[in-house]
């Protein structure tokens, strides 16, 4: 495949396959809080879909939904006085009216609708004349803090145009990267990174397709050589965007991965070396998926390993970070991190217990485990694995160095039936000698 073939591929495997159903959703609310306050039906009118599917930067899978509805200014004057909490109410009452088997609640800012794989944030605001929008927040005494998603969905859709539509792919793209890595990156800051990338050169003006695997390259070396900081303008509105966790270093990471894969350009290695940077969406070669399913047929070793892309959508929002104990005859040794810093081998017959030492999705959530092994012995002994099993209620897993090889052991946290977190651990063990 060429490089553009392969690209081109990538962004239409990318796209949001149940669109018609989040529009559907976003015309069902909306029809609800028009009958509650206006008394009319429209699906359309007083609303404003904002976020990720609003700017037009999200890809399949997307879990978290950003929806306005304008409210009516006569109403301002029954909620201005410390009122936003009643605001609120009144937006979950007005759904649940229509929708009564609805899982509605009110959260601090928005009312919270969840589906079987979505859920839709439904904030009430009130328009101000600039255009901008004032909406509640109830901590403490309560406020009216205004926000601008006009000004940042035009200007994204602006500097979309002028980089020959660049921009909302490139978007799209790092957020496949985040989601096969675990970068919890949210939405906005993900746009407002790639829009600051592509204003600061004129390379990928008038380039498309066939410069995906440059324009990769070059993007991942700027996010790793930016500065560390708190927050970032937003394009349009200046708004400040928080960052939540550093991402230069996974960034660094996916630009020297992204060296290796234009190095094998026109190699049947090349997919799969793109795959290790955006995940499976991106497509495999089929030459390549062909003496795959031959050497399948010949295989004496069953191909248990599960996906967890298939079973869930994966929307990283947050972060997530397991660490492992090594023991030998119940006495702890090390931590795997620490071992593998000092590149202090790990021999068989060790105890090992993976465990989350760091995690910031919002409860309630469900862990699971997915624990692969690689390498000839693995194969030789039929042990491959690779199932996605559920947490045992403790947040860990205990396994053990049974043979040497190459071992991964995955984490993910479960929220809403969308994927929120995930890490990943190499367990590479030694022999004996």
């Amino acid at each position: 495949m060429t490089v553009s073939d392969m690209f081109s591929s990538f962004i239409d495997n990318l796209a949001i396959s149940n669109a018609e159903t989040i529009s559907m959703r976003y015309g069902e609310l909306t029809s609800a809080l028009n009958k509650k306050f206006r008394d009319t039906e429209s699906k359309t009118a007083n609303t404003l879909q904002v976020g990720s599917f609003g700017r037009k930067t999200g890809i399949d899978g997307i879990s978290d939904l950003d929806m306005l509805y304008i409210m009516p200014k006569t109403k301002w004057d029954t909620y201005k006085d410390s009122k936003q909490l009643r605001l609120l109410q009144d937006v979950k009452a007005a759904i649940l009216d229509r929708y009564p088997r609805s899982d509605v609640r009110v959260d601090r800012l928005v009312v919270t609708v969840t589906y079987t794989d979505f859920h839709v944030e439904v904030q009430p605001v009130f328009e101000q004349d600039d255009g901008s929008f004032k909406y509640p927040d109830t901590k403490g005494i309560g406020s009216w803090p205004i926000t601008k998603p006009r000004p940042e969905m035009a200007e994204i859709a602006n500097m979309d145009g002028k980089k020959n539509a660049n921009l909302r792919r490139l978007c799209k793209m790092a957020r496949a990267w985040k989601n096969k890595h675990g970068v919890g990156m949210g939405g906005l800051l993900i746009d407002t990174l790639a829009y600051n990338f592509l204003k600061s050169t004129d390379d990928y003006d008038t380039k498309s397709y066939g410069y995906y695997d440059r324009m990769s390259r070059d993007f991942f070396s700027y996010l790793s050589e930016l500065q560390e900081q708190d927050y970032y303008a937003a394009p349009g509105s200046g708004q400040r965007v928080k960052v939540r966790k550093k991402f230069q270093r996974r960034a660094k990471k996916a630009h020297k991965l992204c060296i290796e894969a234009i190095d094998a350009a026109e190699t049947k290695g090349a997919n799969d070396k793109w795959k290790k940077i955006y995940g499976r969406p991106f497509p495999a070669n089929q030459d390549a998926v062909n003496e795959s399913l031959a050497a399948n047929a010949a295989r004496t070793w069953s191909n248990t390993e599960q996906f967890i892309e298939n079973q869930y959508p994966v929307d990283i929002r947050y972060t997530l970070k397991i660490d492992c104990e090594v023991k030998q005859n119940g006495f702890r040794e090390y931590l795997l991190s620490h071992m593998l810093l000092r590149r202090i081998p790990l021999l068989p017959n060790k105890s090992l217990r993976f465990s989350i030492s760091r995690i910031t999705v919002p409860m309630p959530y469900t862990i699971e485990w997915k624990v692969l092994n690689r390498g000839e012995i693995a194969e030789r002994k039929n042990c491959i694995r690779g199932q996605i099993v559920a947490d045992n209620g403790n947040e860990d897993k205990i396994e053990s160095t049974n043979f040497r090889g190459d071992h991964i052991v995955e984490c993910y946290a479960v929220k809403d039936g969308v994927v929120v977190a995930k890490d990943r651990i190499h367990v590479p063990i030694s022999s004996n000698s």
